[in-house]
């Protein structure tokens, strides 16, 4: 089969490795190179990079406005018989789709986190379960007719960038069985219950907090659910230190202030009506480290507090 990919982010990495190795892909569509690092080098996505190191001979294409009428032009003068969407950053218009076969790969089991972070959206709600969705693309966000969905739990330790590695990972089997009933003509769509939606807004930088009066399960699911970006930031002592992972404790604090490390050596911290157990840390320009090992490290007592943000 034919088939121009269009994306930008590592998510859809995997498809588009599957997509090369049992499909033609003749055109890679994805986002401008942006500049990154301290330097601002211009640098190209996840999907740009891997398509120039693995894919030379595809037509790469990186337009600022996808639905330029010049753009246009050249995307749908390239044969193919599906369009594959991941994570792709613009719109495409009704001129670009028209008369297309063009689906969607969406990390959530929609109608449930339309947006841009679904899967973070899942953990920070406590969800015990998520997927993939395949859909058609619509004028909506995310409101397309539902062509295939995977399955998968969510591990009270699973951080959302775990999750998203693994639904990544789940995405070309998911791809391929709608590619599979589109060439057989046995492809049927199912139109999301619009009853049942929920968004995922997307995050930002200012999202990387978390406050220890909230009850520990609460503390538990945002640290998992902004892990590894934007990451939970806390204050302790005069530095800043990410939270990457932790646990909810079988204890009551006794009265102790929110945010207390009642036990160093095990990383025990008050929370409001209840423990968190703090499992792994990223102190600021060092490695990211068990919690044993950065308490080790900062001779902690009993007593010193973990200051959250809101």
């Amino acid at each position: 089969m034919d088939v121009v990919f269009f994306g930008s982010g590592a998510f859809g990495l995997p498809t588009l490795e599957w997509l090369a190795g049992h499909h033609a892909v003749g055109m890679v569509v994805t986002q401008p190179d942006r500049p990154a690092g301290r330097g601002g080098e211009l640098t190209p996505t996840p999907t740009g990079a891997w398509t120039t190191a693995n894919l030379p001979r595809a037509p790469l294409l990186k337009p600022a406005k996808v639905n330029d009428p010049a753009v246009v032009a050249q995307i749908r003068g390239t044969p193919a018989d599906a369009w594959v969407v991941i994570a792709f950053g613009q719109k495409l218009g009704r001129a670009l789709l028209e008369g297309v076969f063009a689906i969607n790969l969406h990390a959530s089991l929609l109608p449930r986190w339309r947006g841009a972070a679904p899967i973070n959206a899942a953990v920070l709600a406590g969800d015990t379960r998520t997927g993939n969705s395949v859909i058609t693309l619509a004028d909506r966000m995310d409101a397309g007719l539902v062509l295939g969905q995977s399955h998968r739990d969510i591990g009270p330790e699973q951080t959302a960038g775990e999750l998203h590695d693994l639904l990544a990972a789940d995405g070309p089997a998911l791809v391929g069985s709608v590619l599979d009933a589109k060439a057989t003509g046995a492809v049927r769509g199912n139109a999301q219950d619009e009853s049942r939606v929920t968004i995922a807004p997307k995050l930002s930088k200012s999202d990387g907090w978390v406050d220890f009066n909230a009850d520990p399960e609460t503390c538990r699911r945002r640290i998992h659910g902004l892990t590894p970006w934007p990451g939970v930031t806390v204050q302790f002592r005069d530095q800043p230190v990410k939270v990457l992972r932790a646990r909810v404790g079988p204890a009551d604090p006794a009265g102790e202030t929110p945010g207390t490390i009642i036990e160093p050596d095990s990383g025990v911290v008050a929370c409001g009506g209840g423990i968190l157990i703090v499992l792994e840390v990223h102190p600021a320009g060092k490695r990211a480290m068990p919690w044993a090992d950065f308490a080790r490290g900062h001779r902690i007592a009993r007593g010193e507090r973990m200051i959250g943000k809101h």
